[in-house]
């Protein structure tokens, strides 16, 4: 008992003492500027990163804009990961605890939560995947795991995507089994134009034909001049026209927006007017008084 109550007197007066405040201070110092040089060198390796991609953009050798954002956050995702490993381990080692000792340990605890980790290191093989196939890039417009939207940001464990109404969907990688990419290949705007039977349809076409020449010069979306395919259903009270357009990628739905009131526009201008519902009424009593006439003619 008298032992145990020296050697906490001892430890007590060691506390109290400014030897040990002095090597706490040392630490917290050792720690501060740690945190501090690991913030510079991420800043830094950042500006170094971007100032690296825009003078690829001016270099003879480029690759897609698309793909040099995806590598530029791939890169810096890398290097803020690296870091951030290395200041841990130096702080570790500024609190005197014993690395390789705790680096055996955790090979010993790897092999025991290997199993409970398969997901993620399906997730990061899955990124790596994504990144070398160019399966789809930042900017691109996808759908995948049930989500449509830009991709934002693609990690090595996982890939953010904005949908159109605001929703931030954050997919593990392992998630992406089946990609939709909206963003490679140009689009196409296909419009439906509904032209009344009491119309001349060949008037209608032609009129539509005249217009479609006229939009690539207001609207530099589209590639090619709109095209008529022509009648393509008829329905009970309009017959339907239809009009297709190549534009860049993604912007489908803003040219058919176009094409819908320009054609409009044009059509009413030349008294075609869009055709309305129609309702056709029977009155039972006008057929019945009908009916007698004809009865007593007989």
């Amino acid at each position: 008992m008298e032992e145990i109550q020296q050697e906490w007197a001892e430890w007590v007066k060691r506390l109290m003492g400014p030897e040990f405040w002095m090597q706490v201070g040392y630490v917290i110092l050792q720690i501060i500027m740690i945190l501090i040089i690991s913030a510079l060198i991420i800043r830094i390796g950042t500006s170094l990163i971007n100032r690296i991609f825009r003078k690829r953009e001016r270099g003879p050798f480029r690759i897609s804009e698309r793909r040099e954002n995806t590598l530029k956050k791939l890169v810096q995702n890398t290097l803020a990961y690296v870091v951030y490993f290395t200041a841990f381990i130096m702080i570790l080692d500024a609190m005197t605890i014993p690395i390789g000792a705790l680096l055996a340990g955790a090979g010993v605890a790897g092999l025991a939560i290997g199993f409970g980790t398969q997901n993620l290191v399906r997730d990061v093989i899955t990124g790596f995947f994504i990144i070398f196939e160019d399966q789809f890039s930042v900017g691109d417009y996808i759908q995948t795991a049930g989500i449509e939207g830009t991709v934002e940001e693609i990690g090595l464990r996982t890939t953010k995507i904005l949908s159109w109404t605001g929703e931030l969907h954050i997919v593990p990688n392992g998630s992406v089994d089946q990609v939709t990419n909206y963003s490679i290949h140009n689009s196409i705007a296909v419009v439906d134009v509904n032209i009344p039977y009491e119309a001349d349809i060949p008037t209608a076409e032609r009129i539509i034909e005249q217009l479609l020449p006229e939009l690539p010069e207001q609207y530099p979306e589209m590639i090619t001049v709109p095209e008529l395919l022509g009648v393509q259903t008829m329905e009970t009270s309009h017959v339907v026209i239809r009009v297709i357009a190549e534009v860049v990628p993604m912007e489908h739905w803003m040219i058919a927006r176009v094409l819908r009131r320009e054609i409009k526009g044009r059509l009413e201008r030349h008294g075609i007017d869009i055709p309305l519902p129609r309702m056709v009424m029977y009155s039972r009593d006008k057929e019945s008084s009908n009916q007698n006439q004809g009865e007593r003619g007989e």
